[in-house]
């Protein structure tokens, strides 16, 4: 994959860095060891935070503050890693999806980056932009119906956005089919070890869990930190 980021995106948070962790995978739909991360980590946030104070973490307030730089209301279109905790915090169930879908879920909660999860064969040609979404631009998040990707980092293949740190695409969602995994790490915070450490975990949670190697992994628009 090539990756790049925009112009409007590097104006609006000059310190973005990015990584693309890349894999061959098997999918399932349901692994009990990767719940029982997700619940133990889920306990911990439960004694060490609250949703106000959720708010205050690095790279949730980060993605928050480029939501606003951008012109959306992060409380009203909330970043997928704040929204995932939220729920823990409030003692609801994650939706239970797959083990691709979970997993991904459990690197976001771990360390509060919004990631994005997709089926890289769905893509259309081999490079993704990083820009923000256009008055208008149709874009159909997962489960959600058409939404308004105005004012919202938006990642683009050829033929249109596949990612925003709120929701992923139906064009481009990893299914129990999906063999070719594509990872990307959103930090807005600017912090290359926190990302790098995100992308390391993400490739053990692969090899534990997806009967992967852990593929590969890169960091991008790492030169303007």
């Amino acid at each position: 994959m090539i990756i790049n980021v925009s112009e409007e995106i590097k104006h609006v948070c000059p310190t973005f860095v990015g990584a693309c962790v890349e894999a061959q995978v098997t999918n399932s739909p349901y692994c009990q060891e990767l719940w029982d991360e997700i619940n133990a980590l889920g306990e911990k946030f439960r004694q060490e935070l609250t949703t106000e104070s959720l708010k205050e973490l690095t790279s949730i307030a980060a993605t928050r503050n480029v939501y606003k730089a951008c012109g959306k209301d992060p409380s009203r279109y909330r970043p997928a890693s704040e929204a995932l905790i939220r729920r823990l915090l409030q003692g609801k169930e994650l939706y239970q999806r797959d083990t691709l879908v979970d997993l991904v879920n459990l690197a976001s909660i771990a360390y509060g980056y919004s990631i994005g999860g997709f089926d890289a064969d769905k893509f259309v040609g081999d490079t993704l932009t990083l820009g923000i979404g256009r008055e208008g631009e149709p874009y159909e998040g997962i489960g959600r119906g058409m939404i308004n990707i105005h004012g919202l980092p938006v990642y683009r293949d050829a033929q249109g956005g596949v990612g925003t740190p709120t929701s992923d695409n139906e064009r481009t969602k990893m299914q129990l089919s999906t063999t070719h995994l594509v990872v990307l790490i959103n930090g807005y915070d600017g912090n290359t070890q926190r990302v790098t450490e995100n992308a390391e975990y993400i490739q053990t949670l692969l090899r534990k869990y997806c009967h992967s190697d852990g593929g590969t992994y890169f960091l991008y628009n790492k030169s303007e930190n």
